[in-house]
């Protein structure tokens, strides 16, 4: 991928994080739900098409990528998948990884590792399922495989020019910022719901 390129694919990233998966995942924490979310934008473009967040508290399945596969399947003339980068604001749990590949995604790109989940979210259930389920280490699945190709957002930042990963950088670090807010409102309140993998 040419520098510009990702610059500007970096950029609809960061942007779609800031300006449409938050304002729903502030919504979702007050109503008890998990921090993780996703999006869907255009190949061409990089313009939004849909933005969703976790809502496990109405399904326990309802994880951020999957409830934004079911709204993208509400959407009467829907774009094909083929047509569509995958956006999720933490690496997909071993469902999510499924989720999208039987809807026909063929990427996606995430923000916060799964030792992010973990470590930073007190969320440890993505690397626990992989161990015990799959028998598979911390990034023991295969990025790039015969259904799609992943990228870890901060590693596309870091091959941005100087000036441009500048920028980016003190994005994220607001973003992660505003995820470690929103984390510990559902920390503190998880005990409350019913939600069965806390």
């Amino acid at each position: 991928m040419a520098g510009e390129q990702r610059e500007r694919l970096v950029d609809a990233l960061l942007t779609v994080i800031e300006r449409h998966i938050l304002p729903q995942t502030r919504k979702g924490i007050a109503a008890g739900n998990k921090v993780f979310g996703a999006a869907l934008l255009d190949k061409r473009d990089y313009s939004l098409v849909l933005a969703g967040t976790n809502n496990e508290t109405e399904n326990p399945l309802w994880h951020g990528e999957v409830h934004t596969i079911k709204k993208f399947y509400e959407i009467k003339d829907r774009p094909c998948t083929s047509n569509l980068l995958f956006l999720s604001t933490h690496e997909p749990c071993s469902m999510c990884l499924s989720a999208i590949t039987w809807a026909g995604f063929d990427n996606f790109f995430y923000f916060f590792s799964h030792e992010d989940s973990r470590d930073a979210f007190s969320i440890p259930h993505d690397l626990r399922i992989l161990k015990e389920v799959f028998t598979l280490k911390p990034g023991g699945y295969r990025r790039t495989n015969a259904f799609w190709h992943s990228e870890h957002i901060p590693d596309l930042m870091a091959a941005c020019d100087d000036s441009a990963r500048a920028g980016f950088h003190a994005r994220a670090d607001a973003i992660r910022a505003e995820y470690a807010r929103l984390s510990e409102i559902y920390q503190s309140s998880k005990a409350e719901t019913a939600i069965p993998l806390k």
